[in-house]
């Protein structure tokens, strides 16, 4: 069994955005989310599920036209097909992402 530590490599890139996949597992994935406060606002609308909690950092969605302020230990649900968006996010944000997808 490979341990492995949710904070190691946690520096934030110099712009956007890091995915880290730390498990797929059948139609579940979990990601770890470094932020950088240099963000574009990027619509997603996604075809999965995502449960997200920001653990560190403090951060601004818009999730189908409504601002929602997040700070560390706040986390949401995002039902497949609704459109979001980071519009702020504090350098070095660290974000944990589940996505379940449907069934093959």
């Amino acid at each position: 069994m490979l341990t492995r530590n949710l904070l190691a490599d946690a520096l934030p890139p110099a712009t956007g955005e890091r995915f880290d996949t730390l498990l797929s597992h059948r139609n579940l994935v979990v990601e770890r989310i470094v932020s950088s406060s240099s963000v574009a606002p990027t619509l997603c609308v996604q075809t999965q599920d995502e449960w997200v909690t920001l653990l560190h950092g403090t951060a601004m969605l818009e999730v189908d036209g409504e601002a929602v302020p997040l700070q560390a230990g706040d986390h949401l649900f995002l039902p497949a097909g609704t459109p979001h968006r980071v519009t702020e996010v504090s350098e070095g944000a660290l974000w944990l992402a589940v996505h379940l997808h449907s069934s093959p």
